[in-house]
């Protein structure tokens, strides 16, 4: 009963969301609170705007309000994350002409194949 008490943490109806783990104060550029939080893929500081990983060297312990602006900075200098494009990319025009080129020539239907076969030859 203890088990199916606790809130489901997968599929659909996730968790409520974690408090942060530390809280370090207001960013210099944005004036928002800065807290650092765990994620799926480690430790990292956010000022609800900008996200920003901790790096091997920081540990939550030790990470100071100068570090993660540093950090927030950084992230924001960099922009927004590229997108990868779904589609393989194309050849080049000059080779798909070739390509095309040197297709075979199409095959007779089965219908016209059978035809031929049954007709008697023709006498001359």
């Amino acid at each position: 009963m203890k088990l199916l008490a606790e809130p489901k943490k997968f599929g659909r109806r996730k968790a409520a969301p974690a408090p942060p783990l530390k809280e370090l104060g207001n960013d210099p550029v944005s004036e928002k609170p800065v807290v650092v939080k765990e994620g799926r893929f480690g430790p990292y500081v956010t000022d609800g705007e900008t996200n920003a990983s901790l790096r091997k060297g920081d540990t939550i312990e030790n990470v100071t309000i100068e570090r993660a602006a540093e950090l927030l900075q950084i992230r924001r200098d960099a922009g927004p994350a590229k997108k990868a494009r779904k589609g393989a990319k194309k050849a080049p025009a000059k080779k798909a002409a070739k390509k095309t080129a040197k297709k075979a020539p199409a095959k007779k239907a089965p219908a016209e194949r059978a035809a031929k076969r049954s007709a008697p030859p023709a006498e001359a």
